[in-house]
């Protein structure tokens, strides 16, 4: 079974992944995996672009989790989109070095559902588990994950709405 652990960047992806891989799981990194399909880089957006369609085309399925941004564009089994509150996604992403630009645009993202809106054009409701992580700890996503993947913890999706920090400004 492949489960796929996405969000928009900065909401624990690679943290939760690490933590995973600490407990046994087999984890794949899917920027890892872009190389043969990146067109080249966007400046303006400070980013690679990559030819996601093509990606997870020709992605080969693994018995495990997959973590990345682009993840959920795969034939994922189980699919985890982890949710950050966008006023702390901001403070995340400023600690990493990102231009405002990058981060108002993440944030933005975030706040208007745009990776979970992805997943689920692609993948059913029971294949999907929503996480608000905001205040959560690494062990405990651990926790919601595996338990998704076993059975124990139920699909749930459209429960996060930050739509009240675009009205505010940010």
């Amino acid at each position: 079974m492949m489960t796929c652990i996405t969000g928009t960047p900065g909401t624990g992806k690679s943290t939760v992944a690490t933590e995973l891989e600490r407990r046994g799981h087999r984890v794949v990194r899917a920027g890892e995996t872009v190389g043969a399909y990146l067109l080249g880089d966007d400046p303006e957006r400070e980013t690679h672009v990559v030819d996601a369609e093509a990606w997870a085309a020709a992605f080969t399925p693994v018995d495990g989790i997959v973590e990345g941004h682009l993840a959920h564009l795969l034939g994922c089994d189980r699919v985890v989109v982890l949710r950050c509150r966008p006023d702390l996604l901001t403070e995340r992403l400023a600690r990493r070095g990102y231009g405002q630009e990058k981060i108002r645009e993440n944030a933005e993202a975030e706040a208007l559902d745009v990776i979970l809106i992805e997943t689920l054009e692609r993948h059913t409701d029971e294949a999907v588990l929503e996480v608000d992580v905001t205040d959560m700890s690494v062990s405990g996503i651990a926790d919601q994950i595996e338990g998704f993947v076993a059975g124990r913890v139920p699909p749930a999706s459209g429960l996060v709405d930050w739509s009240f920090w675009l009205l505010e400004g940010a």
